[in-house]
Parts: C-alpha cells; sequence; structure tokens
C-alpha cells in the first residue's frame, strides 16, 4: 500500500500492528509530527512493536488492484480511523480491525475474523473477484472471513465514522452494497444503529470479546428487543442482565424521539419497517465510544486527552434487572436497610430468603383467595417509577388518565398501568398482564423512562391504602 518515500521524500515509522508512531515530512523541517509515540501504549489493546514501513500518502480506499499485507493501514480521510491487522493484548495471534488513528490510548472498535485469527504475519485482506471483501491466509492457503455481498463492488472505503464499506462503484458511485456498521462486533460507535430491520431481517447487536487477549464472540450482548414496547437489553447469554426503560412514543408516523444528555443525543425509531437506536455527539469534535466489555459491564467512553468513563452499567444493586424479583420494587432510597420491598397487595415469596437480603425470588400477592376482578378491587400509585419490563405489556395509544385506567380494570387480567397523559389529554396508555418484572425507583440518568405505576390490589389492599 502506499508509494515509496524516496519518491515523495517522507517517511513514516508504524508499530508493527499498523499504528503510526511518527512522520517524518519535509514540508515541516524534517520534525517529527508528533513528539509523543501515537501507537506505542502498553496498556491498550494495540502492541507496541515497531517497525519501520515507508509511504508518504494515507490511503483510505481499497481497489480491486490493491491488497493490504499485515503491517499496511487503510486511514479514513480525516485520519480519524485506520484498519489493519493487529494482536490484541498479550496474544500473538493476528485480527484484521479497525481503531483510533491518532489516539495514544488505542481501542480497537471492529473486528473482522473476530472467531478465525491467523498464526503470523500472512493475512491479506483483497476485493475477489465476485466483489467481496476477503481475508486470505497465505501460509495455509485459505480463506479466513469474507463479507456476503450479493452485489459485485469495486471499492472499499474506510469513512470517518469507522464504517468499512463496499460500494458498487468507484467511490460510492454505484451505492453502499455492503458495510461493517451492519455487523457491529463489541462497540457501538456515533450513528450506529442498534434494533432490526424487520424488513430483512437483519438485526444490529453487540456482542462481548471472550477476554481482553481475545476478540471472539463472548458470552454478553446488547439489543433491542423489538416488542410492541421496545427496549434495550443486556443480556448474558439469554438471561436479562441490565435494560434501558421501553421508549414508549410508537413513532409509526415515523418521527424519531430523541433524549438529550449532557454530552449526546440518544435517537429512538419504532416504525412498520424498522425498529433501533443510535447516538451523535453533540459536539461533533467529541469523540465517543460505547462498548459491552467481557465482564458484561456496558461502558462508554468519551476522550479528552485520554479515555474517561461516561457512565458503566449495571452501576448500581437496583440497575441489576430483576434484583427483587417479579412484583418487586427497588429502592436505593431504603439503604441500609434492604434496598427490596414488595409492591403494594404483595409480600415476599420466602420471609427467610428476604431476612437474608436475597429477594431474587420475589413477591406473592398477600391474599391469593381474595378476587381482584368486579370485587371492589382498584388501583395504588408507586410515584415515580422506572417503567417496568415491557416484554409482556400493550400499548393504548390516545387515551386520558381515567380511559387508561378504565382500560385496565375491565379486564381481570390487567395488573397494572402507566400513563403518559396529564390533565384531560390524551396520550399513550401501557398495561401490564403477566409478572411485574425490574420495577425500580427512577433514577435521572433515564428521565424519559419515568412514569406513576398504578397496581392492581384487592379490596382490603384498597381500604388499608386509602385509610392510611
Amino acid at each position: 500500500m502506499g508509494f515509496p518515500c524516496s519518491q515523495f521524500g517522507a517517511l513514516v515509522v508504524l508499530g508493527r500492528r499498523g499504528s503510526p508512531l511518527w512522520q517524518l515530512c519535509p514540508a515541516t523541517g524534517g520534525a517529527p509530527q508528533s513528539d509523543v509515540p501515537l501507537g506505542g501504549s502498553k496498556s491498550v489493546l494495540l502492541g507496541a512493536d515497531v517497525a519501520v514501513i515507508r509511504f508518504c500518502t494515507s490511503i483510505d480506499t481499497l481497489t480491486p488492484a490493491q491488497f493490504i499485507k499485515d503491517g499496511d493501514v487503510l486511514v479514513s480521510s480525516g485520519e480519524t480511523f485506520a484498519l489493519g491487522f493487529f494482536s490484541p493484548g498479550n496474544s500473538s495471534r493476528r485480527y484484521l480491525g479497525i481503531w483510533y488513528y491518532k489516539i495514544s490510548e488505542q481501542i480497537v472498535v471492529w473486528v473482522a475474523n473476530r472467531d478465525r485469527p491467523i498464526n503470523g504475519t500472512s493475512g491479506v485482506l483483497s476485493l475477489s473477484q465476485d466483489g467481496n471483501l476477503v481475508i486470505y491466509d497465505n501460509t495455509r492457503n485459505s480463506t479466513l472471513w469474507q463479507t456476503n455481498a450479493s452485489t459485485v463492488s469495486y471499492s472499499a472505503r474506510l469513512l470517518d465514522s469507522g464504517n468499512l464499506v463496499l460500494f458498487q462503484g468507484d467511490r460510492g458511485s454505484g451505492g453502499v452494497v455492503w458495510q461493517s456498521f451492519d455487523h457491529p462486533t463489541n462497540t457501538l460507535l456515533p450513528n450506529m444503529k442498534l434494533g432490526l430491520d424487520r424488513r430483512t431481517g437483519l438485526e444490529w447487536f453487540l456482542t462481548s470479546w471472550k477476554s481482553r487477549d481475545d476478540p471472539g464472540t463472548g458470552e454478553y450482548s446488547y439489543r433491542v428487543e423489538p416488542n410492541e414496547l421496545p427496549q434495550l437489553i443486556l443480556f448474558k447469554g439469554s438471561t436479562r442482565v441490565w435494560r434501558i426503560p421501553s421508549w414508549i412514543k410508537p413513532g409509526r408516523n415515523d418521527k424519531a424521539e430523541t433524549t438529550e444528555s449532557s454530552i449526546l443525543n440518544a435517537t429512538y425509531v419504532n416504525n412498520r419497517d424498522q425498529v433501533y437506536a443510535f447516538y451523535t455527539p453533540i459536539n461533533a469534535s467529541t469523540l465517543l465510544t460505547t462498548f459491552v466489555d467481557e465482564l458484561g459491564s456496558l461502558k462508554m467512553l468519551t476522550w479528552v486527552g485520554k479515555w474517561v468513563e461516561f457512565y458503566s452499567v449495571p452501576g448500581d444493586l437496583c440497575a441489576a434487572y430483576g434484583r427483587c424479583g417479579s412484583y418487586g420494587y427497588c429502592d436505593l432510597n431504603n439503604r441500609p436497610d434492604f434496598e427490596c420491598t414488595c409492591l403494594p397487595g404483595y409480600e415476599p415469596s420466602s420471609a427467610e430468603e428476604w431476612y437474608l437480603r436475597d429477594a431474587l425470588g420475589g413477591c406473592i400477592k398477600e391474599r391469593k383467595a381474595l378476587s381482584m376482578c368486579g370485587n371492589g378491587e382498584g388501583f395504588v400509585k408507586v410515584v415515580n417509577a422506572i417503567i417496568p419490563d415491557t416484554y409482556k405489556a400493550r400499548l393504548l395509544m390516545s387515551l386520558s388518565v381515567h380511559e387508561c385506567k378504565d382500560e385496565c380494570l375491565r379486564n381481570c387480567s390487567c395488573l397494572a398501568y402507566m400513563s403518559e397523559a396529564e390533565g384531560g389529554e390524551r396520550a399513550n396508555c401501557i398495561t401490564w398482564y403477566e409478572n411485574l418484572m425490574d420495577v425500580r425507583k427512577s433514577v435521572t440518568r433515564f428521565p424519559r423512562g419515568e412514569l406513576d405505576l398504578y397496581v392492581r390490589v384487592d379490596a382490603v389492599e384498597l381500604g388499608m391504602s386509602f385509610g392510611a
């Protein structure tokens, strides 16, 4: 890749993993562009063994006449990201990945052959005759990874967004036929989608690395659960670990719902064709990266001369999914006593376990024999609660608060409801029909997910609540 420096008079020193250490340019009087090595940190995913390779220009596009061998890199036009072969942590195995180009503490944001590493430096990336990207092991004469584009492509380009794109025509003239943003590994970059394309069945989700030394598919995943009330959930295998409350505006009019924090905007879309979430930094120059680590934490980092953790979840006891079990309620304000209590009309399923501060068994109805169907039942309000798990919930649109209540009351299977409506307005109404799970006191980080929860109770509980 590139041209010999004797032709253009520049010298670039790269790390063995493909990251630049410094560049000698006649235009700057022969001085290195940086006094600090750009790829030499021992605490990062990329190694720091030095090899000298001579280039004069950055190349962001791969054509059928070119290939990338181990030691070469593609660099996006704005020099934000680089693509090349690397070894993670203490491993000697080689992978094709994308990382931030001019940052001393490197983070790999995408890995192509994550489950099929190369032993040695014999890997080559090229465009095959049918237009797909292919990683070939020259030593074993075998293909380790390739894209699955059904349309012949003519070039591959690394964009400043961190997206590796296959174009049908020269530099995008014929449209995109494949992109790495459609096949994430463990990292969500700004403007990457997390969700589902209902038309094609393509799902955008993250999966953790196996370890810091192995980017293979790990046991944790972060994905959108695309039901009537979508929610973002962190899984360990098939077990829920943590979730972001449902965004209840259905978006069927194709209007996205956007929420804002101090450094980013998060946008949620739910329409007939797609359901997905993505984020963008408020300041376009801010570098943000979100990833699922090998221990099951979802982290967002921002670059301010070093990587600083903006958040990490699960963060507190109540953030862990189902901390207080079914029909339980988690409130950190109850500490130092037990953070778990039961919802109105319910009691611990095991008093002994709750005494030991183990509430995973949840709560059961206090008076099982007393009917809650046409027998004087009603609702008790739980103020300022996070929207419970909506896996088995229903969304009813354009109802007043009273209509939402009546809708739940007339259905004997309805256990609780929430309403967005205020005063006499009409808005979204959510009703629940199975176990109420992951009910907790709201936190300021997700203000869009807090409402009053009205729990169905029997006549005795109703009388005690209003008589108190």
